[in-house]
C-alpha cells in the first residue's frame, strides 16, 4: 500500500517535467532529512533517560514530562549568543561545523529503509558512504585549527589520528560483506541476506568478528564513551568544540547525533537484514512479513548500545585506542576477509540476483 502511493506521488510529479522531478528529489530530501533530525531530538531524550535508569535517577521530568526536553535544550542553544574567538580564523570558523554536519546528511541518500524507500539506489553506495563518512573528520580538525586554541587543536589531531585507524578496520570489515553479497548496492546487500531460514540468514553469523568490529569502530568513529578522548571533559575540557556556542555547537551535536543513528541503520543493513524478519520463511501471519518496522527494531537495539557504552564503561586511554584499532582490529578483518573469500569459494553464500 505504501509503496503503491509513493508511485503515485511520484507520476503526479513527473507529469509537470524536469521542475517536477527537480521537486520530487527536493522532498525525497525534506522527508529524509527531516526525520533525522527529529529522531536526533528523541534519541537525546531517550540516552538521557536510559542512563537516568542506569544510574539509579530520573532523568529529564519537566518540560513536557521529559519528552520535550531536547527541543527546549535546541530553542537555547539557538538564541544564545554565539562568541568568536578574536584570533580565530573567522572563515573556517564558521564553516567547520557545516563541514562537519554534511556528509552526515548527505550519507543517507543511498540508505535503504524499505525495497523501494530509498532516495538514491546506486550501485556503488557502499563506497559513497565510506567517501561520505570519512569527510566528517575534516570540520573536527578544521574547527581544532580555526579556533586558535591548544586544547580544540590536541582535541582535532586525537579525531584525526582515531577516524584513521579505524576507518581502515570499517572499511576492511565492509571488505566482507561486499564479498558475501556479491554487490555494492545496499538494497542488494540486504536481499542477499534473504532466505527461509529467516534470522540464520543474516551476514552476522558468518562474518561475526566483522560485524563486532565495525560497530565498536562506528562507536569509536562518532567519538562516543569509551573512545570519547577527543572531547575529553577531565583533559582537554571539551576538544574541538571548547571554543563554540550557541547553534555552531549545535550543528557539532546534530552531526554526532546523526552519525550515531547511521552507524546504527548501517550495521542492521549490512548484517542483520535491514528490513527483513527475522521469522522469514516460517509462514508466522504478521511476524514474518518484512517491512520497514524491522528495521527500526533493529536500528533502536544498536542506538541503544551506544548508550549503554557510554553508561557503563570508563573512557579508555589514548594509547589503548590506538593499540586497538592498529594491532586487533585491522588484523583481525584482514584475516576474517580470507576466510569469507574461501567461504564465497565453496559457496557458503548465495549472491543475490
Amino acid at each position: 500500500m505504501l509503496h503503491e502511493r509513493i508511485d503515485a506521488v511520484h507520476g503526479w510529479f513527473d507529469g509537470f517535467g524536469p521542475a517536477g522531478s527537480v521537486a520530487w528529489i527536493i522532498l525525497k530530501i525534506l522527508l529524509i532529512a527531516m526525520p533525522v533530525i527529529i529522531s536526533v531530538a528523541f534519541y537525546v531524550v531517550w540516552e538521557r533517560k536510559l542512563i537516568g535508569w542506569m544510574h539509579v535517577r530520573r532523568g529529564p521530568m519537566y518540560v513536557g514530562m521529559g519528552v520535550l526536553q531536547a527541543f527546549a535544550d535546541v530553542f537555547k542553544l539557538l538564541f544564545k549568543e554565539v562568541i568568536e574567538p578574536v584570533r580565530a580564523d573567522k572563515v573556517l570558523y564558521v564553516l567547520a561545523p557545516l563541514i562537519g554536519l554534511a556528509p552526515a546528511f548527505a550519507a543517507w541518500a543511498v540508505v535503504p529503509f524499505d525495497t523501494k524507500v530509498v532516495l538514491a539506489d546506486v550501485n556503488a553506495g557502499l563506497l559513497y558512504l565510506l567517501a561520505m563518512t570519512s569527510l566528517g573528520v575534516y570540520g573536527i580538525i578544521l574547527a581544532g585549527w580555526a579556533s586558535n586554541s591548544k586544547y580544540a587543536f590536541l582535541g582535532a589531531m586525537r579525531s584525526a589520528a582515531q577516524v584513521v585507524s579505524y576507518e581502515i578496520a570499517m572499511g576492511f570489515a565492509l571488505v566482507g560483506v561486499l564479498i558475501a553479497a556479491g554487490s555494492l548496492n545496499l538494497s542488494e546487500i540486504v536481499r542477499a541476506q534473504a532466505g527461509n531460514a529467516g534470522l540464520f540468514e543474516w551476514f552476522m553469523w558468518p562474518l561475526l568478528p566483522l560485524f563486532v568490529v565495525y560497530f565498536i569502530s562506528g562507536v569509536a568513529e562518532t567519538n562516543r564513551a569509551p573512545f570519547d578522548v577527543v572531547e575529553g571533559e577531565s583533559e582537554i575540557v571539551a576538544g574541538h568544540m571548547v571554543e563554540y556556542s550557541g547553534s555552531q555547537f549545535a550543528l557539532f551535536f546534530l552531526a554526532e547525533y546523526a552519525n550515531m543513528i547511521l552507524v546504527s541503520f548501517l550495521t542492521a543493513i549490512f548484517f542483520l537484514g535491514g528490513w527483513l524478519s527475522p521469522f522469514q520463511g516460517l509462514g508466522i501471519p504478521l511476524l514474518s512479513v518484512d517491512g520497514w518496522w524491522w528495521l527500526l527494531i533493529k536500528v533502536f537495539f544498536f542506538a541503544s548500545l551506544f548508550i549503554w557504552f557510554r553508561a557503563s564503561f570508563p573512557r579508555y586511554r589514548y594509547d589503548q585506542i590506538m593499540r586497538l584499532g592498529w594491532k586487533v582490529f585491522i588484523p583481525l578483518t584482514i584475516a576474517w576477509i580470507c576466510v569469507t573469500a574461501l567461504m564465497a569459494y565453496y559457496g557458503v553464500f548465495v549472491p543475490y540476483k
